[in-house]
């Protein structure tokens, strides 16, 4: 498949599609979807989408969008496509990549199988630091070619929006030429991408035990420069066990903010920290959350900081224990859903296999997932007035899957039932299965 390019399309109608999702507010409400309200998904039967300049035009049922002046009109004029029998919502909203790497991690993938833990790996030098050399080593279009094979994946199983992070690099150099690759591979794919600087990833090996000194150079050196470059839009730290502490993430947000950045974190994968004093940034959304206490979950149902889960990293390292969806759903967190892709801990671009997932790991019914994979994905990157749901004036941004009813999406494991997206109102079509 060779998904178009970003230039002017075509008005598009999709018609006779069995269910459409557009994830309206039936109450109007304007924040994150939380408790009840994550299963609201506003099915339209028989519904059908009209798309022009890159934007919904209009959602409603087949028979009024027909009967409608301008389509009648211009219906010669306009792409139509029938769905009969298919499933429509708005695209994945994936909140949170790593596609800046070179090779996938095989002898940690073997230590694993053996018995060793993900600590126990990264300190016999497997890891995160594992993927740094190759990044430091490869040219700028080497990995932009890489982001774009990895997007290019995304596309075809539903995702139209991406949030990517650098990370493996860890100095100054190697972090703005992942940004720069990450730009480059927008550049040629039809969807949307969201960039984040994660130079705190971890300590690299250079600064042991000199971390104090490292974060000096992300907040002096690195965060000014890709805010004057305009290389992205938010800062990420990973603040766990093993890598920065709580302290250093505040200095890092601070340094973040000053520069007009957005900051999120990696937070509660291996061991609890508070939140409390990060919500005070306006944290756009903490990842992971397997460790999150009950006082920090209402801290968080008080905030539109988004709680996006990955399991598809707990599955990867053969945890028994999965983010507790339940209990910050029931708490009145905002939960999100993102595949976490990474040669590491979560080697897959499919969110479909991420709802999967949730509905029999998290126990998320499926609306849960779609709406935590869609509109809760947008909000964790604060481009829900764009995305996230169906309706107009919103980005054109659809997923069309081959199926009779949208539950079949998490039913069907590792299965890819995606049979087009539509990105910015650019359609891609899936591999054929």
């Amino acid at each position: 498949m060779t998904p178009p390019t970003k230039t002017e399309t075509p008005a598009l109608l999709l018609v006779n599609i069995s269910q459409l999702l557009t994830l309206r507010s039936p109450s109007g409400n304007s924040g994150p979807r939380r408790g009840i309200s994550l299963k609201e998904l506003a099915i339209i039967k028989n519904g059908a989408v009209l798309c022009s300049g890159g934007k919904i035009v209009s959602a409603c049922k087949t028979k009024e969008a027909l009967r409608d002046p301008w389509i009648r009109k211009n219906r010669r004029k306009i792409v139509e496509i029938d769905c009969a029998g298919q499933v429509v919502l708005p695209g994945f909203v994936d909140s949170h990549t790593h596609p800046v790497f070179v090779t996938p991690r095989l002898v940690d993938f073997e230590k694993r199988i053996a018995g060793g833990t993900y600590e126990q790996i990264a300190k016999a030098g497997g890891g995160i630091r594992s993927s740094v050399e190759g990044v430091r080593k490869a040219a700028k279009k080497q990995l932009a070619d890489k982001v774009l094979d990895a997007l290019h994946e995304m596309a075809e199983q539903g995702t139209t929006t991406v949030e990517a992070k650098s990370g493996y690099g860890l100095t100054v150099d190697s972090e703005i030429k992942s940004l720069e690759a990450i730009r480059d591979a927008a550049a040629k794919w039809p969807g949307t991408v969201i960039s984040t600087l994660l130079g705190a990833h971890v300590v690299p090996k250079e600064f042991h035990n000199r971390a104090h000194e490292y974060v000096e150079v992300v907040c002096k050196q690195m965060i000014p420069l890709v805010a004057k470059r305009k290389l992205a839009q938010f800062v990420d730290v990973f603040t766990d066990r093993g890598a920065f502490t709580a302290e250093d993430t505040e200095k890092i947000f601070d340094a973040a903010k000053k520069s007009g950045l957005g900051v999120r974190a990696h937070i509660c994968q291996l061991s609890e920290t508070a939140l409390r004093p990060l919500l005070r940034f306006r944290v756009a959304s903490l990842d992971h959350l397997d460790h999150v206490s009950d006082g920090d979950i209402r801290q968080l149902a008080k905030t539109e900081t988004v709680a996006t889960l990955v399991p598809g990293a707990n599955y990867f390292l053969g945890l028994e224990k999965f983010p507790p969806a339940r209990k910050l759903i029931e708490g009145g967190a905002a939960v999100a859903l993102a595949t976490d892709y990474n040669p590491g801990s979560s080697p897959t671009a499919s969110m479909q296999f991420v709802l999967s997932l949730a509905c029999t790991h998290l126990k998320m019914s499926p609306a849960e997932a779609i709406a935590a994979a869609t509109l809760n994905g947008a909000w964790a990157l604060r481009m829900q007035e764009r995305k996230g749901s169906i309706e107009p004036g919103k980005d054109a941004d659809l997923t069309v899957f081959d199926v009779g009813d949208y539950r079949e999406i998490a039913y069907w494991v590792a299965s890819n039932h995606c049979a087009f997206s539509v990105l910015n109102g650019a359609m891609a079509a899936s591999a054929p299965r």
